[in-house]
């Protein structure tokens, strides 16, 4: 599924250039240590920083993994997110924009 969600990442307006189609870096862990993997990033111009199996520890990733792990905590703490009480996943993204709107709300009211 790497692939897929790389593809269908969308243009971002950046302040100093035109619209980018593609990250510079792509992050993850050791679920996706694989060849081919590596490879269909690299021909794209994006720089894979995937953990490898059986090599480097799961400490290095971390330091910028806690930003995502982070809002995912966020998000889940509105019990009506969890997978299994939503089949329909219109719903469901619905749900999630109006939890991230919520908490963005309550950051900012901080």
């Amino acid at each position: 599924m790497l692939q897929p969600m790389v593809a269908a990442i969308p243009a971002v307006r950046s302040p100093r250039g035109p619209r980018r189609r593609r990250p510079g870096r792509l992050r993850a862990d050791k679920g996706y240590d694989y060849p081919v993997h590596r490879r269909w990033l690299r021909a794209r111009g994006i720089v894979p920083r995937i953990a490898r199996r059986g090599v480097d520890s799961s400490e290095r990733l971390g330091r910028y993994r806690w930003k995502i792990e982070r809002t995912l905590a966020w998000l889940s703490g509105y019990r009506r997110l969890t997978m299994r009480y939503e089949r329909h996943g219109e719903n469901f993204a619905s749900f999630l924009q109006l939890a991230a709107a919520l908490t963005c709300f309550k950051k900012l009211t901080k």
